[in-house]
């Protein structure tokens, strides 16, 4: 009787699409079509704006998404004006080292909390939960401090030091390696595996898309991050790339197309990052489990 009751409702649960009623249909594509806008209508407004010419008036009130005139010289100007080169390369180094702390430490808390039986392991994965729930506004002045301290301020270090394990990247991993089946660690421990060659032979290997999910979300922070980087560098040519744009809304706060320029600038290697790791990124958000 229970399989009878259970079978209808795995049945209406993977109804696909195809099979969907016509105004369910209607729904579904008005509601994907309205967070599509919602999304990336700025952005490819921000794209238009930045290859409008000098002839072009964005101001108009009748606007127009395809440019009449399009050109890259508002993007050649922001290379003129600023040094945008070295901005992105300051901000590049400072994401790699954010990255790469993230997916080396993240992943060892992550696997011991998981993995590892020791005393305090409750306490250890409470207190990063806490740490959650305070905004980083918070510790702001004690993580400057703590980099002051250790003769980390204005330097790219002490920009990607605080970021370089994040408290919801261990969170991530610990689910994602918690929620492999307890049999292949014993497995490996009755072929004589180490807790290291467990680590890196068994687990790792089967939670690959959290890492990229974890890489994804640590170069996002990094990248994007303004306030911390302007509290930390005082030498103008140490700022990163956030920091550096400023500087075109006050050179040029009339000229909106420069300012669009500068903004998809800064865009552009999210989306090349997030284009080349979408199928690890997808892999990881429903990951959890041993494939084979």
């Amino acid at each position: 009787m229970t399989a009878v009751a259970e079978a209808p409702r795995q049945k209406r649960r993977r109804t696909p699409i195809s099979e969907a009623g016509t105004g369910e249909k209607v729904v579904r594509y008005v509601l994907l079509v309205f967070v599509l806008v919602i999304t990336v209508g700025p952005f490819l407004w921000e794209l238009s704006t930045s290859l409008k010419g000098a002839g072009e008036d964005i101001y108009t009130t009748n606007p127009q998404l395809i440019p009449h005139q399009p050109t890259l010289s508002n993007y050649a100007h922001v290379a003129q004006s600023i040094p945008v080169w070295r901005y992105i390369g300051n901000s590049l180094i400072v994401a790699a080292l954010t990255v790469a702390g993230n997916v080396i430490f993240a992943t060892l808390a992550g696997y011991a909390i998981a993995r590892l039986r020791f005393g305090g392991r409750r306490i250890v994965l409470g207190l990063f939960l806490a740490t959650l729930v305070l905004p980083g506004e918070v510790t702001i002045i004690s993580q400057f401090v703590t980099v002051r301290d250790l003769g980390f301020a204005d330097s790219l270090l002490g920009v990607a030091l605080p970021g370089m394990v994040a408290a919801l990247n261990v969170l991530l991993l610990y689910n994602a390696f918690r929620m492999l089946p307890g049999d292949i660690d014993q497995a490996a421990i009755v072929d004589g595996a180490n807790v290291w060659q467990r680590l890196t032979r068994v687990s790792l290997p089967a939670v690959r898309g959290t890492l990229a999910v974890v890489a994804i979300f640590a170069f996002i922070q990094a990248w994007d991050d303004f306030l911390w980087p302007l509290l930390v560098i005082t030498t103008p040519g140490k700022y990163t790339l956030t920091v550096g744009l400023q500087y075109l809304s006050g050179t040029f706060v009339s000229d909106k197309r420069m300012i669009a320029a500068g903004t998809m600038i800064a865009f552009i290697p999210i989306a090349v990052i997030f284009s080349v790791l979408q199928r690890y990124f997808f892999k990881g958000v429903e990951e959890g489990g041993v494939k084979g």
